[in-house]
């Protein structure tokens, strides 16, 4: 848990100094459980971001584009009409909880004075946003109801008086003294980390862990001290945003954790640092939601066509005897003279055998010589046919796992608006069926909306992420002596760099767009091919996002996440 009380209390005097005094003009709700406010504050238009996801609540200022709804949920609708233009007068904590409450004051719909409260309670999956009337203390609405049946103590329902929730009566850190520390923890008892987090509001078992950490012997004077000390930087501002790469699990803080052993990244804010931490995570959490039936249904088309490849290797390969059916079938009709009805095999003169030796022919006993002889030259016969057609079917399954496999890449690295052009492809494709549901009248022509990003020296770098993305990029949007780049024999995204003659630096930047937005992207080292878009060709009859190219050079790079949120417009 790394948005803890005391995490809270640092994000909150980050806000403070960013958004009080600030006007709200803009309320969106892009997902089920997060609201954006854009935040006039300080000469800037600021977007806030309050998130009660169950595994990712929490609140922190945004640099990330998200996407809106073509229809604004109910809660972002209330939300517009009830503090749309309001004045934020004051955001704070409540004592060390895991709560922040924005005061806000403004003018309703008949020009009366009134006072809000939005609440934000992060609490893993009970996490909530709450709108409430100041002066009245009722609920207007929540981003998540919950009723008496679910919650004995409080019901979140529009028109409930809003009621705190119930209070855990530990000791607050930051009036706690030394005396306060030795009483409250028993040294003989040990696992010292565990009782600081059952004693002390707003601590995290990541903040007492590092407090065991630093006081190196841990005993009667140095946990104390440590303890406080280290609660007087969170109180006193002192802090060094990080996050900490161990074991294959990133974890972030107030400050570096050195228990944990790992690579340490620091970070100007939180807010930064929160951003390049959920850099993917949330949206992939999402993605995983909407498109789940579509990655199922992939994931089975890959294995039914990776089975028919089998079993058609298998006939394939039944084929190839067809020369041994052709000699047995000439064999016999040379001695048929030799051969009775009621045989079950026969030995004949191997004239195809230069030492002279003899073959063992097997016969149906049920036939004649002649119809065993027949028998032979028919099965010769349908594997000399079946080879063509065999052959023909192996290749179109495997054009369907290229596919099916560029397309399952394409859904692991894919935004929910992205989704929903792969839901199209396949149903354009007559893979799936529409869905049947409200259908919302999408413009003519309307062109897919392309992922941007800038180069260190300026240059624009356009990145297909799907299909109908990548085609559009590649044979309608990009130039023909533009630069265009993709993994080597690796499924990914088309890549275009919006000039003819980019410097290294910004064909190594997008080789790394390219490879990051690849099937290879937690691989090193990974072949990015690059050419002129005049050199790129789709066959007649290609699957989307399928195209030929050649005249390329290849550059070696390692995906680098870092860079990807830097060049990100």
């Amino acid at each position: 848990m790394s948005f803890d009380g005391l995490f809270t209390k640092a994000m909150v005097d980050e806000l403070v100094r960013s958004l009080k005094g600030g006007r709200i003009n803009k309320v969106h709700q892009p997902y089920k459980n997060e609201v954006i406010l854009t935040i006039r504050a300080n000469g800037v238009n600021q977007k806030l971001l309050l998130s009660a996801h169950p595994s990712y609540a929490r609140v922190q200022l945004s640099n990330e584009a998200y996407d809106n709804p073509s229809e604004a949920p109910m809660f972002c609708m209330l939300l517009r009409k009830h503090i749309e233009g309001y004045i934020l007068e004051d955001l704070y904590q409540v004592e060390t909880d895991r709560m922040i409450v924005l005061e806000i004051k403004g003018r309703n719909e008949i020009g009366d004075i009134s006072y809000k409260k939005l609440i934000i309670e992060i609490m893993g999956r009970h996490s909530n946003i709450v709108l409430v009337d100041k002066t009245r203390n009722v609920i207007l609405d929540s981003i998540k109801h919950v009723s008496f049946a679910v919650n004995s103590h409080r019901a979140i329902l529009p028109g409930q008086p809003y009621i705190s929730p119930p209070e855990q009566h530990k000791q607050n850190p930051f009036t706690a003294t030394e005396t306060d520390v030795l009483r409250k923890v028993d040294f003989n008892a040990g696992k010292l980390d565990r009782q600081l987090v059952e004693q002390f509001a707003g601590v995290s078992p990541l903040f007492a862990k590092e407090v065991i950490f630093q006081s190196g012997l841990a005993n009667r004077s140095t946990v104390p001290e440590t303890f406080l000390s280290m609660v007087k930087k969170v109180e006193s501002g002192d802090i060094t945003p990080s996050i900490v790469s161990a074991g294959g699990k990133d974890a972030f803080y107030l400050f570096s954790l050195e228990h944990l052993k790992g690579e340490i990244k620091t970070y100007h804010t939180l807010s930064e640092m929160l951003d390049r931490f959920y850099f993917g995570k949330a949206e992939r959490d999402r993605v995983k939601q909407q498109g789940n039936d579509i990655e199922r249904f992939i994931d089975n088309e890959i294995e039914k066509n990776v089975k028919k490849i089998d079993k058609l290797k298998a006939t394939l390969k039944e084929a190839e005897r067809a020369d041994q059916h052709q000699r047995f079938g000439e064999l016999l009709t040379a001695n048929l003279y030799a051969a009775k009805k009621g045989m079950r095999e026969i030995e004949v003169l191997d004239y195809y055998d230069e030492s002279g030796g003899t073959l063992l022919i097997p016969l149906d006993p049920r036939k004649t010589p002649s119809e065993n002889a027949q028998k032979y030259f028919s099965k010769y016969q349908k594997a000399k046919n079946s080879v063509e057609i065999v052959v023909e079917q192996i290749e179109i399954a495997q054009v369907e796992v290229t596919y099916f496999d560029n397309l399952l890449q394409q859904v692991q690295a894919a935004s929910p608006k992205d989704i929903q052009e792969i839901r199209e492809e396949l149903v354009e494709g007559g893979y799936i069926r529409e869905r049947q549901k409200k259908k919302l009248k999408k413009p003519q022509n309307a062109k897919p909306v392309l992922d941007q990003f800038l180069s260190s020296d300026g240059t624009d770098i356009i990145v297909g992420k799907n299909n109908k993305q990548n085609d559009y990029l590649t044979n309608k949007l990009a130039a023909r002596d533009e630069i265009w780049l993709h993994t080597k024999d690796i499924p990914g995204s088309h890549v275009v760099i919006r000039s003819k003659e980019p410097s290294e630096e910004t064909i190594r930047e997008a080789a790394v767009l390219a490879s990051y937005y690849s099937k290879a992207r937690n691989s090193s080292s990974v072949p990015v091919d690059f050419t002129k878009v005049r050199f790129v060709k789709k066959p007649s009859g290609a699957k989307p996002g399928f195209v030929i190219y050649d005249n390329q050079q290849t550059v070696y790079v390692t995906p680098d996440d870092e860079l990807v949120l830097k060049l990100k417009k």
